[in-house]
C-alpha cells in the first residue's frame, strides 16, 4: 500500500515538474527573445499616440493609413482583435464590426415616439387607452444598427503598450512592444459619448508576423524621400513615432493623471517628468 502511494506521489510530482518546464522563460506576447532569467529590470509603459500629429503622419498617410491595413486584415480573418490590452479575451468579427459601427439615429426616433405617446394619453384622458403595443416598437428598432462604419481615418487615437527591459546578458535596454489599443477619440464629431471609446486591441507580435513583414501595403511613408519608404515593422523597430507616456506600471494600475491628482495639465507635465526619470535611470544603468 505504501509503495503504491509512493509511486502515485512520485508520478504527481513529476507531472507538476513537467508542467513547470513547459514554460520556456520567454514572454509569449513579446517580440524580443529575452529570457526571464536575463531580465535585470523591467517596466511596462503605455504611450498615447495621436496619428494626426506631424511626426506620426507617415503612419497615417491618406489612403495608406495603418488603421486601414489593420481593419482589412481583421475582416479577412488574418489577425485577431481583443477586447483589451491584456490580450486574453478575443473579439468575434461581429463584435468588432459592432465596435466600429456608426451610431444610428434610433435614439432621436425613440424620443419622438415617446413624445407622441404622451400626447395620445393626454387626449384620451382616461385609463382605457388600448395602445400598449406601440410602446414596444422602439425597443425592437434599437437592435438594428446604422449599417455604416467608421473610416480608417476616423481611428486616429491609439495606445501603445510596451515593456522596457534591461537585458543583463547583453547589457542593453530593449523596448518590446506588446499591444496596440485603438480608440474613437472624444473629440470625434460622431462620438456621442464624449469620452475616448475603446474599439479593439491587437497583439503587436501577431501584427508584426502576419501583417506587417513583407506586406507592400503596410508602409511608413517617408515625407522627405519617396524612394525611402519603410515597412511598418521597421518603423516601429526604429521608433519612428511620437507618443507621450500616460501610464507606467504601478501597484494600483493608475494612470499618471490619476497619480498626480486628476488635473489634465499636471498629467501632461507628469508625462515629461516620467520620461526624464526613465531616461535618467537608463543613463545610470550604463554609468554603473
Amino acid at each position: 500500500m505504501l509503495s503504491t502511494l509512493a509511486i502515485l506521489s512520485l508520478g504527481i510530482s513529476s507531472l507538476g515538474f513537467s508542467q513547470e518546464t513547459t514554460d520556456d522563460g520567454f514572454n509569449p506576447m513579446g517580440l524580443k527573445k529575452i529570457h526571464k532569467s536575463d531580465v535585470m529590470w523591467k517596466k511596462t509603459i503605455t504611450r498615447r499616440l495621436d496619428l494626426r500629429e506631424k511626426q506620426n503622419q507617415p503612419l497615417f498617410a491618406r489612403g495608406n493609413e495603418m488603421t486601414k491595413v489593420i481593419l482589412e486584415a481583421v475582416k479577412a480573418g488574418i489577425i485577431t482583435p481583443y477586447s483589451n490590452d491584456s490580450l486574453t479575451t478575443k473579439m468575434t468579427i461581429d463584435e468588432f464590426m459592432l465596435a466600429i459601427e456608426l451610431p444610428s439615429s434610433g435614439d432621436e426616433e425613440e424620443e419622438d415616439d415617446w413624445g407622441s405617446e404622451d400626447e395620445s394619453t393626454d387626449d384620451a384622458g382616461g385609463w382605457g387607452d388600448p395602445e400598449p403595443e406601440e410602446e414596444e416598437a422602439p425597443v425592437e428598432e434599437v437592435k438594428t444598427g446604422s449599417g455604416e462604419y467608421y473610416f480608417p481615418s476616423d481611428l486616429y487615437l491609439m495606445d501603445l503598450k510596451e515593456d522596457m527591459i534591461f537585458d543583463k546578458k547583453r547589457s542593453r535596454l530593449y523596448y518590446d512592444i506588446i499591444a496596440f489599443n485603438f480608440f474613437l477619440s472624444a473629440d470625434h464629431p460622431d462620438n456621442i459619448k464624449g469620452i475616448d471609446v475603446p474599439i479593439a486591441s491587437f497583439s503587436y507580435k501577431e501584427l508584426h508576423d502576419k501583417l506587417f513583414v513583407g506586406n507592400p501595403e503596410a508602409l511608413w511613408i517617408n515625407p522627405a524621400n519617396d524612394s525611402e519608404h519603410r515597412n511598418l515593422a521597421d518603423a516601429f523597430e526604429l521608433r519612428l513615432f511620437h507618443g507621450y507616456i500616460i501610464k507606467v506600471s504601478n501597484p494600483n494600475d493608475e494612470y499618471l493623471i490619476d497619480v498626480y491628482g486628476g488635473d489634465v495639465k499636471t498629467g501632461i507635465m507628469a508625462s515629461q517628468w516620467k520620461a526624464f526619470e526613465l531616461l535618467e535611470y537608463e543613463h545610470n544603468l550604463w554609468e554603473f
